[in-house]
């Protein structure tokens, strides 16, 4: 059933359409004039109105024009019996969904309403998907609590609103393309396209293709004019993940398109201005690969504007707790199930792993554990066989401590992990008990507890 406004002012019309769209189902208001219909007209009121083009000393534009004004996805038919040309395509040009010449048979303009109330449906739907989206990448969806987190939530929220080239860094899993999506769905751009290119699953040979796209016969197998992945993000965002997989060759045009911001098809010669943000990701690190020759300088310094780097999750193991229960929410909501708990001995063995797969890596767990959780609390039975029987003691050697990878790596971060670590270990030592943890570690309770605060582990107890 839909709200539909009818503005004639010949009265047996009016009358005819209120009973035929009444005996369709739909709640129907009418008017006999422009000046009897404006003030009808409020946000949200109708989802069709109906309007003659002559109403006396006013147009039936006024109505299409206020109508779309107190709502853009209200859809309107504009109906006359002195239909010309210049009148349609103004009509069109306020938006109006259809122009339709009187005198029409119900069945034909049945089927006009229909299709608009299909449009209308459809506009509604893609804002309901368009504010999910908007909340689903909030910025406090990004799920982290120590300072380095903290301070990827500042840069992110700082540069969404900018229209600056973002380079995103970190390893596999990370969650790079979820700070991506946050960055174009925290931005004046968030109502437009985000585009994902995995440039590293494009084959070299159609890359220029894919990205730029080509005119008809422009290469064997081009049967017909294809616009491509930039083009088609026109007015919003597109995510360069794997920017480090791109060719050299390709990378001078991709260069040339973020220095003039015009596309030009493949076998074509026109250039077509294109809007859009771009934001980069790669595991890679590029100025290596600068040095190395595989990676162009200028186009490194293009994407460069805004760097942003995740740290990998073993450098924030405090964060797993939070993660965990993120992930755990989720999908008890997806899967239909109650709230869940992680029992102790799960959230140590979780805090325990190295997480070669990062937070992706974590999720893939927690999903599994959700499916397998037989009451309201995660036990050690729910959790995926490789974490179940893996070694209580998972410490790290004190070599793989002290080793400095070939692209070095952050001291304090690595100094912060090794603390943490020490302080989970004393406090399951000491059952918990913060003073004789403090004890165990030789240092003053004030400390101990300085230092669980300054982590975030846990939170606050009362002195022992």
């Amino acid at each position: 059933m839909a709200r539909i406004l009818v503005v004639e002012d010949d009265s047996s019309l009016r009358q005819i359409l209120e009973m035929f769209l009444k005996k369709a189902g739909h709640d129907v208001v009418t008017a006999a004039s422009a000046e009897e219909a404006a003030p009808l007209i409020e946000p949200g009121d109708f989802d069709l109105v109906m309007t003659d083009l002559k109403l006396g000393r006013r147009s039936g534009l006024d109505i299409l024009s206020q109508a779309k004004a107190a709502a853009p996805d209200c859809e309107v038919i504009v109906m006359t019996a002195y239909s010309t040309v210049e009148t349609a395509i103004e009509a069109m040009r306020r938006g109006a969904f259809d122009y339709v010449g009187k005198p029409f048979k119900l069945e034909e303009i049945s089927i006009t309403i229909e299709k608009a109330l299909e449009r209308r449906e459809l506009s509604l739907e893609n804002i309901r998907l368009r504010r999910e989206l908007s909340g689903r990448y909030r910025f406090d969806q990004i799920v982290g609590k120590t300072a380095r987190m903290k301070q990827v939530f500042e840069t992110v929220a700082r540069v969404a609103g900018t229209k600056a080239s973002v380079l995103i860094t970190g390893e596999s899993g990370t969650g790079k393309e979820l700070v991506a999506r946050a960055i174009h769905f925290n931005s004046p751009r968030k109502d437009r396209r985000f585009v994902v290119v995995n440039c590293g699953a494009i084959p070299a040979t159609l890359m220029e293709s894919e990205m730029f796209g080509h005119v008809r016969g422009a290469f064997t197998g081009a049967h017909m004019t294809r616009h491509g992945l930039l083009e088609s993000a026109n007015g919003g965002t597109v995510f360069l993940d794997e920017i480090g997989e791109v060719p050299l060759p390709m990378q001078v045009k991709l260069l040339r398109f973020l220095q003039e911001h015009t596309v030009r098809l493949v076998g074509g010669t026109e250039e077509i201005p294109v809007d859009v943000r771009v934001v980069a990701a790669t595991n890679k690190d590029l100025h290596e690969e600068v040095r190395a020759g595989r990676f162009r300088e200028d186009l490194y310094y293009r994407l460069n504007v805004i760097r942003i780097h995740l740290p990998p999750l073993r450098e924030r193991v405090e964060d797993i707790p939070y993660l965990a229960q993120h992930f755990v929410d989720k999908y008890c909501r997806e899967l239909g199930r109650p709230p869940l708990a992680i029992s102790q001995e799960v959230m140590e063995r979780l805090q325990s792993l190295r997480y070669p797969g990062n937070v992706r890596e974590l999720e893939n767990i927690i999903e599994h554990a959700v499916t397998f959780a037989r009451g309201p609390t995660i036990e050690m039975d729910a959790l995926p066989e490789h974490v179940r029987t893996l070694a209580v003691a998972h410490a790290t050697p004190l070599e793989d401590v002290t080793a400095i990878p070939e692209q070095g790596l952050d001291l304090e971060a690595r100094l912060a992990e090794i603390e943490q670590r020490i302080l989970l270990n004393a406090l399951k030592r000491t059952g918990g008990v913060r003073k004789d943890a403090a004890a165990l570690l030789g240092i003053t309770f004030r400390s101990f507890r300085y230092k669980l605060a300054k982590y975030g582990l846990g939170p606050p107890m009362e002195d022992e």
